[in-house]
């Protein structure tokens, strides 16, 4: 088993309150659910309004597949222009039986 997983710090620079920061955060948390079948969770700076940090997880048996989706994920979430992506870390992890 092989797993992936991800921290992406965005910033929401047109944003003035955490109402809209959630609605932002929102829409990318259901698009990536939606199109890339990942596990995401907003893990950080929840109180501040032009930052959020998400936590992203995808599982597979195959260490090039998880990569794979691991990147497509980050472009994908790029061009959704909703918010911009100062930093991602992604690693994977193996685990054997």
């Amino acid at each position: 088993m092989v797993v992936g997983v991800g921290r992406l710090v965005l910033r929401l620079a047109e944003n003035s309150s955490l109402k809209g920061k959630r609605r932002v955060v929102k829409a990318i948390k259901d698009r990536v659910t939606h199109h890339h079948r990942a596990a995401v969770a907003e893990v950080a700076d929840q109180d501040k309004w032009q930052r959020a940090v998400l936590g992203l997880a995808v599982v597979g048996n195959d260490h090039a597949q998880v990569n794979s989706r691991l990147d497509k994920i980050v472009d994908f979430v790029e061009s959704l222009h909703l918010a911009e992506v100062l930093d991602a870390e992604l690693e994977i992890i193996h685990f054997s039986e």
